[in-house]
């Protein structure tokens, strides 16, 4: 059971009354003081000299919360905690690693949900057998049980539980694991995360469901290759030369003007306060809209490789292009709204899903060699490449993606959508692709070329360490 692959379907719910809002209330606000107390107790083993945060005792907590929580809900709260050491052991194992890149800066201890004097941070937990979903057209609940000492407080009848309005729709069937529910104060939201367990054999049906094409492994497939970038969010390249490109820099405007709101908020806070409701809200809006869009990409780009019969792609590990540059822009870009691990993990997980095998490949000379002839005499100017000795103009992602296809699959013709510019080899019916907020639909390659004459906030050239 625990190999099987792990999805979260993600609703919004509301409690059925008001009694049965009260209680759950109370409920999550039992919660994060026990955690804190379980994470004290093993953050002051972590800091001692001879210390071991797994022989911190804790359980006699459980006299104290059971009554409130239930005693399976304390369980399922040391768990998480234990969870959350355990993934700290390994970021510290990966950040000592002399080899491994992933980890670059210190990973700190697990932290607490809040405090008395500012507020908890409201978490709930669940028992993947103690909740109940019953799922109608007309209106989905949720049910679970809470302490003898709430059912007596709320007055509950024998067997009654909390009952929760849920607004959303599953995306994944399988079986059911520890229920996740979160309190966003800020914008007055109980948001539930419900992880399910899928079998293998079905997780790809499952998948599949939500694309058009499949992976059809009997025809001749091919392999390509993806440049992940902060101008563009996506360079993509096939054996055939066949190329998409889909638009950051409107995503990234977006982006901006929510941090100039922030700022101007933040700005505007007494000096005893750092945040507030409404720059919560402004912070968690820039995050979603920047997240749907990309991951909207990545769906939108596995779709246009499966119709293209690709089982296999390339991507440019980038171990030494994440630092900070002369543009607060730019390094606003590449640290805040890149985010570029997290754009991999997706990709390697919406791709495994459908089939298509994905392999991290190292950048180096990527974008500072000309694919056409090698030289290194090339200049880069946002999404304009030129090489000075073949003369080769091309679209400086595109040149990276094709670059590091030939890299693994030898040449190749030069790709048929491969200029930034109007004119020659200009890309037609879909290459590039621009975000509306809703969809990625073709865009203008005139608008591509409006910030060839601003100053690169690109990635830099690789070039070849030492």
């Amino acid at each position: 059971m625990s190999d099987r692959p792990q999805r979260t379907n993600t609703y919004t719910a509301n409690a059925t009354s008001d009694r049965y809002r009260q209680c759950l209330f109370d409920w999550l606000a039992a919660q994060p003081p026990l955690w804190n107390q379980i994470t004290y107790r093993r953050r002051h083993q972590y800091f001692s000299d001879d210390g071991d945060v797994w022989n911190a005792e804790y359980t006699d907590l459980y006299d104290e919360y059971a009554p409130i929580l239930g005693k399976a809900t304390c369980q399922q709260i040391a768990r998480k905690n234990s969870e959350a050491w355990r993934s700290h052991f390994r970021l510290l194992d990966q950040y000592h690693d002399d080899s491994n890149t992933a980890v670059t800066e210190k990973p700190s201890p697990p932290g607490y949900w809040g405090n008395r004097k500012e507020g908890y941070e409201l978490h709930g937990l669940v028992r993947n057998d103690l909740y109940t979903f019953d799922w109608d057209e007309d209106r989905s609940t949720l049910e679970f049980g809470v302490g003898d000492v709430l059912e007596d407080r709320y007055d509950f009848e024998h067997n009654e539980r909390i009952t929760l309005e849920v607004n959303g729709n599953p995306q994944w069937d399988g079986d059911d694991s520890r229920l996740e529910l979160i309190y966003e104060e800020h914008a007055d939201q109980l948001r539930v995360q419900h992880p399910v367990r899928i079998h293998p054999d079905t997780l790809r049906e499952q998948r599949e469901d939500a694309f058009t094409h499949t992976l059809d492994t009997e025809n001749t497939t091919q392999a390509a290759a993806i440049d992940v970038g902060a101008n563009n969010t996506l360079a993509v390249v096939t054996e055939r030369g066949e190329t998409a490109v889909y638009h950051a820099r409107p995503e990234f405007d977006r982006f901006q003007s929510y941090s100039e709101r922030i700022a101007t908020l933040q700005s505007e806070l007494p000096e005893d306060e750092y945040t507030s409701n409404r720059i919560k809200r402004l912070y968690d809006a820039r995050s979603r809209k920047r997240d749907h869009s990309r991951d909207a990409a990545v769906k939108h780009a596995t779709e246009w490789l499966l119709e293209r019969n690709v089982d296999t792609v390339y991507v440019g590990e980038l171990t030494d292009v994440l630092d900070t540059y002369w543009s607060a822009e730019v390094n606003e870009k590449n640290h805040a709204f890149w985010s570029h691990r997290q754009l991999l993990e997706r990709i390697e997980l919406t791709l495994g899903d459908v089939g298509i095998t994905l392999r991290e490949v190292s950048e180096v000379n990527s974008s500072s060699e000309c694919p056409e002839c090698g030289s290194s005499d090339v200049t880069r100017r946002g999404d304009s490449f030129r090489c000075q000795d073949c003369e080769l103009n091309a679209h400086s992602d595109v040149a990276g993606a094709w670059n590091i296809l030939q890299q693994e699959v030898g040449p190749m013709a030069r790709p048929a959508a491969l200029s930034a510019e109007r004119g020659r080899d200009a890309p037609h019916e879909g290459a590039y692709w621009q975000w509306n907020e809703h969809d990625w639909r073709p865009a203008d390659v005139e608008e591509q070329s409006r910030s060839f004459d601003q100053p690169s906030v690109s990635k830099p050239a690789r070039s070849q360490p030492g």
